[in-house]
């Protein structure tokens, strides 16, 4: 119920819905059905289950044509996920360029943290990645993602788009993500109690706080544009 409100009110914002899967498939069965009523606008994120299974989920999700597919491959080190059968774990290179060929759509690697990590999802094929510590709820004690963006731009930065989250909860944090290199931010957890609170409304005020913030961080530092975002703007001890 969370997505049917969530998927059509991000398209009609100009935004893009991602919808995760987990122990219930008919969660990320039913979004893929939201997204194809919005002509594809959402990306479903898979787990990185065995392949098998993996490819299960794309053929499902191959009839509803969503614009996009992600994988949350920090999800491996989730001890729930890898006690389930079919469990799930780490992808090799070879592993996973298979995945993204069997997709045959843009593929979005999400749980990257060093350039590494980074390097291996451009090699296997990604389209984009997400820099990502998948909400500090896998490993304790890592960095944040603000930390290791730039290194990861410097690695990878024009061979693939770069989206970042955690912890961005303001337009200022946009200005800075951007700043840092990110082409683009996701947004995960402020949108849960605001759909939950006003529904697609709630949504729409969110998000209206976030644009009318990066509006007035972009004014107050003299960017008239997205594009003139670049370092020179934080300042990095």
């Amino acid at each position: 119920s969370y997505n049917s409100i969530l998927i059509p009110a991000a398209k009609e914002y100009g935004v893009c819905a991602m919808a995760g899967d987990g122990m219930d498939a008919d969660v990320m069965e039913s979004a893929a059905r939201d997204m194809a009523a919005v002509g594809g606008i959402g990306i479903p994120t898979i787990k990185p289950w065995n392949k098998e299974f993996i490819f299960e989920k794309l053929d499902y999700l191959r009839q509803y044509e969503p614009f996009a597919v992600a994988m949350d491959i920090d999800g491996a080190g989730l001890p729930f996920l890898k006690k389930y059968n079919p469990n799930a774990g780490s992808k090799s290179v070879a592993e996973l360029k298979e995945i993204i060929e069997y997709a045959n759509k843009p593929f979005m690697v999400k749980g990257i943290m060093t350039p590494n990590g980074a390097e291996k999802a451009v090699e296997a094929g990604s389209s984009a990645i997400v820099v990502s510590n998948h909400g500090g709820r896998v490993q304790g004690d890592c960095p944040s993602t603000a930390e290791v963006l730039p290194s990861i731009v410097d690695a990878v930065g024009g061979k693939v788009t770069i989206f970042v989250d955690g912890g961005i909860r303001s337009g200022v944090d946009v200005f800075k993500a951007l700043a840092l290199g990110a082409d683009a931010v996701l947004i995960g957890r402020p949108v849960i109690p605001a759909i939950y609170a006003e529904g697609a409304e709630g949504l729409k005020i969110y998000l209206d706080k976030i644009h009318a913030e990066l509006v007035d961080t972009m004014t107050m530092c003299g960017a008239r544009k997205l594009s003139d975002i670049d370092s020179s703007f934080v300042f990095r001890p």
